[in-house]
């Protein structure tokens, strides 16, 4: 089993994975090629995508049962200890900026409900 999703590709490379693959869903494809097809598909796409992103997932013989390959994605496949598993960043990179002095609730407890 294979499913390739597309985000933001151009048309053109949808009408190509149809004729291999079933579409499903907009971007959306699954099907059973043999695994050569599936490399020169994955190729196809990773040459073609433009500025969109691609994800291709597939069975596989492992632990998981599966695996999968990411193109231009924010987040990463990384092993670990024989599992696959995603690194996405870190939204922690600006750190909040704290403004001096008490807060309402705390000048409130302070001084009293005035």
């Amino acid at each position: 089993m294979t499913v390739i999703v597309l985000t933001d590709c151009p048309v053109g490379l949808r009408g190509l994975l149809t004729r291999w693959l079933l579409e499903i869903s907009p971007g959306v494809f699954i099907g059973g090629p043999s695994a050569r097809v599936r490399d020169v598909l994955w190729d196809e796409v990773r040459q073609y995508a433009g500025k969109g992103r691609a994800l291709l997932a597939y069975t596989t013989n492992n632990e998981q049962g599966f695996t999968f390959r990411t193109h231009d994605h924010k987040w990463h496949p990384v092993d670990h200890e024989g599992m696959t598993l995603i690194r996405r960043p870190s939204d922690r990179s600006t750190t909040p900026t704290i403004k001096p002095g008490w807060s309402k609730a705390g000048k409130r407890r302070r001084y009293g409900n005035r």
